[in-house]
């Protein structure tokens, strides 16, 4: 499996009583299925995958496989605090439909982890994982960074794909491009630095903001291989402002509000996350008004 291009993270929704919104999720799926996302994540970070029941995330990759066709990849988050409870994870993720699998790193406990942990922990995994495996960093949620050392060690094992990096660090970046062998992608999670990422090999992208700009990602992406670069410094300047809300401004709540405007089904977060209210839902509109005047909008 070869990861390339642009997926969306994509947010669960419930209803008023805090249950799964399985028909809302079932009509954004087919909605991002008419656009030019590679694929999506499901129970990711944007996904509340820490407040999602195992039945519940079954169910949501299960409906996820008939909506998304064989063309594009399903990828889903099956990290868990301990190695047993991410393989149980990936496994029914794997028999639900899933492409692949997305593991974040373990955190508690963290003053106890080492290198040789991490690649103990991901080994096992992959290993055990009927589908490919894909690493998954992001120190700013964890509180944990995967080495990059480890990261380039884990990457020559047959059943592990790729990396997702969620932070600012491009010389991490740069490093895992040039560490890792020929098949192994590095994807990234970061809009603000998607640009800069790209121009140091990054093969794509899982972005908070392709769920509700695809159009933009996609782009930025497209201009960049054409070696557009000053359209693409141009687009990427459209882009910051909206991805910082619908990511460490406002997070998950601002990024279903988004969606809502934009006509998905949103719905607020589980508790104990709360939605945003009257003044980040006018700082949301007002800069994706502004992103869709730069790119054209066909979702």
């Amino acid at each position: 499996m070869t990861l390339q291009g642009v997926y969306a993270p994509v947010p669960t929704p419930f209803d008023a009583d805090g249950e799964l919104d399985l028909d809302g999720w079932r009509g954004n799926l087919d909605r991002w299925m008419t656009t030019g996302l590679d694929g999506l994540v499901v129970l990711g970070s944007n996904g509340e995958a820490p407040y999602v029941d195992d039945d519940e995330a079954d169910r949501l990759i299960a409906v996820a496989r008939e909506r998304i066709p064989s063309g594009r990849l399903l990828i889903s988050g099956t990290g868990r605090q301990s190695t047993r409870s991410t393989i149980a994870a990936s496994k029914r993720a794997a028999a639900a439909g899933a492409d692949a699998v997305l593991v974040r790193t373990p955190s508690l406990f963290k003053s106890q982890f080492t290198g040789t942990t991490f690649i103990q922990h991901f080994s096992a995994v992959a290993d055990a994982s009927p589908v490919p495996v894909i690493l998954y960093n992001f120190s700013a949620l964890t509180g944990v960074t995967l080495p990059v050392e480890a990261a380039a060690a884990l990457s020559i094992h047959d059943n592990i794909v790729g990396i997702k990096e969620s932070g600012p660090d491009m010389s991490y970046v740069g490093d895992l491009v040039g560490l890792a062998p020929e098949g192994f992608s590095v994807l990234v999670g970061s809009a603000p630095t998607f640009l800069t990422s790209l121009l140091l090999g990054a093969d794509g992208g899982i972005l908070a903001l392709a769920a509700v700009a695809p159009e933009a990602c996609l782009q930025l992406r497209a201009l960049v291989r054409e070696g557009q670069l000053d359209e693409a410094r141009e687009l990427q300047r459209h882009i910051v402002p909206l991805a910082k809300l619908v990511g460490s401004i406002y997070g998950i709540a601002g990024l279903k509000a988004a969606l809502e405007v934009r006509g998905f089904v949103g719905g607020a977060p589980r508790l104990p996350l709360e939605p945003v209210g009257a003044e980040a839902r006018e700082r949301l509109e007002a800069q994706l008004s502004l992103l869709s005047a730069a790119t054209p909008v066909t979702a």
